[in-house]
C-alpha cells in the first residue's frame, strides 16, 4: 500500500491553531489531515489556518479534503484561514471558489494580523 507524502504539524499561535501541511495533498492525505483537525478543533479555537508554504501537489482530491474541512470548520463556527499558497494554486482556488470561504494570505503573520493576533 502506498504511504501518503505529507507531513502534518499543529501548533497554536494565540487561539489560532495553525495546521502546516508539507508535502503533497492527495487521496492519501485524508487520514493525517482529518486527525489534524481533529486535533486543532477545540472549544477555544475559532481560527484554522492551513499553512501551505511547503505544499508540493495537491490533486482534485485534495481539493475536495479541504472542502470537507471547510464544511467541517463551519459547522464548529470557525474561520478557516489558509497561506503560503503559490501562483498555481491560488488560481485554483480562485477557479473552484474556495478563496471565496477560505480567506486567502501570502505568510502566515499576515493572517495572524488579520484575525487580530
Amino acid at each position: 500500500m502506498t504511504q501518503p507524502d505529507i507531513q502534518v504539524d499543529i501548533h497554536e499561535d494565540l487561539g489560532v491553531a495553525v495546521i502546516r501541511v508539507e508535502g503533497e495533498v492527495t487521496g492519501f492525505a485524508e487520514e493525517p489531515l482529518m486527525n489534524a483537525y481533529s486535533q486543532a478543533d477545540r472549544s477555544p479555537i475559532r481560527t484554522i489556518l492551513l499553512d501551505f508554504t511547503r505544499l508540493e501537489y495537491m490533486n482534485s482530491t485534495g481539493i475536495g479534503l479541504l472542502v470537507t474541512l471547510l464544511i467541517r470548520s463551519q459547522r464548529q463556527e470557525q474561520r478557516l484561514l489558509a497561506c503560503g499558497l503559490s501562483e498555481h494554486y491560488k488560481q485554483i482556488f480562485d477557479l473552484t471558489r474556495l478563496n471565496e470561504a477560505i480567506a486567502l494570505y501570502e505568510t502566515q503573520e499576515e493572517a495572524l494580523a488579520a484575525v487580530g493576533v
